[in-house]
């Protein structure tokens, strides 16, 4: 399990009208990057209402998924398109735990906090018709992640699972927010859960 590209904004680009600029088009960086608690040294956020924040430090989407999606569409799909810092290889990113830790290279440790959720600025960005639909119904979100130890990182750095919750609750299960009992058992299980997520969980379990 490593990491396979590095990615900050490259420059600002015109999203949809309701947005004015966004900081979706990321490019992969050589050599180490600093990692702060707000994310990537020279990455940036425009939209800061709906995005960033330690909650969403970094996002990391797979190369296998990021793969399926090209056969899916017929189109290549290079790493940064889906704005994502970290591109992976060899880690289910969707199959991870809600609060599961992962230590990145020799110094960064992560916290896997929620499912990348889309919105019109990605569907701008794709160009393709019912995007976010396809999105969800594909569910391969990709996860946000939050910075527990700050350091550098770069491509070729290796990923380890260092700790994982006491529940089931996946990246993509909390994207699909279907299973009630899951949602409960984590929620019971005390860990460590981001407002919006807590609340999403608890009105899932309700529904049981």
């Amino acid at each position: 399990m490593r990491v396979l590209t590095v990615n900050v904004v490259e420059e600002l680009i015109p999203g949809p009208k309701e947005t004015g600029f966004t900081a979706i088009d990321k490019r992969p960086q050589a050599g180490r990057v600093p990692v702060g608690e707000l994310g990537l040294a020279g990455d940036r956020v425009c939209d800061t209402k709906n995005h960033g924040g330690p909650d969403q430090a970094l996002y990391a989407y797979a190369l296998e998924d990021a793969n399926w999606w090209a056969d899916e569409l017929g189109r290549e799909i290079p790493t940064g398109l889906f704005g994502e810092n970290l591109q992976t290889e060899g880690l289910d990113v969707n199959g991870a735990l809600i609060g599961e830790v992962w230590r990145i290279g020799d110094e960064v440790e992560v916290l896997v906090r929620s499912p990348r959720v889309p919105c019109i600025t990605f569907q701008h960005r794709m160009e393709e018709p019912r995007w976010v639909k396809r999105f969800h119904q594909a569910g391969r979100p990709g996860a946000y992640l939050k910075v527990l130890k700050t350091g550098t990182i770069a491509a070729g750095d290796r990923i380890e699972v260092l700790s994982r919750p006491d529940h089931e609750v996946t990246v993509a299960d909390m994207f699909a927010g279907q299973d009630a009992a899951k949602m409960q058992v984590m929620l019971d299980s005390g860990t460590d859960l981001e407002d919006e997520i807590r609340d999403h969980a608890r009105r899932i379990a309700a529904r049981a």
